[in-house]
């Protein structure tokens, strides 16, 4: 065999070792957070079985607007929080336009609306319209999260336009937590509150609650949630986003997960953990055709950490 012949050897060989070989940049891993909990379990997912995988997680807590933007500039690579169809206007601004890439769905039959404690409903609080008659009961407060989310805004216009006669109420913007510390007062009291909620929660659990009908207009329906990522991410980094097309949720199980969590029975990290030990069979459709970094076997890998 002759030097050439060597050479073309060498470089098959090397070539065929590291079919999943990525840009050094694919190392680590940047996932936008809100600060919501629903976005931390899935966060916390998807770090856990890139760590596993022999990446590095780096979380960045950023308000949606600016993880949008940042996706757009660069600095976000992996957002599994896009709430739809609360996020129309940020998806038709960076991901219909083609300055985001959708990867997949992650969760279907997603709500998020305005809701009451059963009781408003029972007696009478049943649609958005309904709000307005019981004005004073409601102290005319709308409780909604953290300043700048897609919801807020959206009561924010419903405000402005004073559609379902809500012109003279307040939106009172605050973290999650402290939203339901709010909630969680009015409920022991048996007094009027309407805030902003989603399924899935574990509020859903934690409080007996309703959902408003008659603000499609604004939340839309039953929803999904989608994964995304800058612009050639999954081109540039092809094994991440192998796993990350693969990452399905279920509302089951992030309910479930967050219920551990929000309980105080466990940190985020060991309610993951504990989920995935009893339901490792998830992991055979996660990591399907997924490798390490180093191009071993992915699957193997992640079990090993179980």
């Amino acid at each position: 065999m002759n030097r050439f012949s060597v050479l073309l050897l060498a470089t098959a060989l090397t070539s065929a070792g590291n079919v999943w070989a990525e840009d050094a940049a694919c190392a680590t891993v940047k996932l936008g957070d809100p600060g919501w909990s629903d976005i931390a379990v899935t966060n916390g997912i998807a770090s856990f079985l890139l760590d596993g995988l022999g990446y590095k997680a780096q979380t960045q807590t950023l308000a949606v607007p600016i993880i949008f933007a940042g996706l757009q500039k660069g600095q976000v690579d992996v957002f599994l929080g896009n709430w739809m169809p609360a996020q129309q206007s940020n998806y038709d601004k960076f991901v219909a336009s083609g300055e985001v890439d959708k990867l997949a769905h992650n969760l279907e039959g997603t709500e998020y609306t305005l809701a009451v404690p059963t009781y408003a409903f029972d007696a009478g609080v049943k649609t958005f319209a309904d709000l307005d008659k019981h004005a004073d009961k409601f102290g005319k407060k709308l409780y909604g999260i953290a300043s700048g989310s897609p919801a807020n805004e959206s009561i924010r216009q419903m405000i402005a336009a004073d559609e379902f006669g809500l012109g003279d109420w307040t939106l009172v913007e605050s973290s999650e937590q402290a939203m339901l510390v709010q909630v969680g007062r009015a409920v022991k009291r048996d007094q009027f509150v309407v805030f902003l909620g989603w399924t899935p929660h574990p509020m859903n659990v934690q409080y007996d609650m309703k959902y408003l009908k008659g603000g499609e207009k604004y939340f839309g329906d039953s929803g999904q949630v989608n994964t995304l990522a800058r612009k050639g991410y999954a081109a540039q980094c092809p094994n991440v986003g192998k796993l990350l097309s693969n990452l399905t949720f279920t509302q089951e199980m992030e309910n479930s997960i967050m219920d551990q969590v929000l309980s105080k029975q466990a940190s985020n990290d060991a309610a993951i953990k504990a989920w995935l030990q009893a339901n490792p069979q998830v992991l055979d459709g996660w990591l399907q055709g997924v490798t390490t970094r180093d191009g071993d076997d992915g699957l193997a890998a992640v079990k090993a950490r179980l």
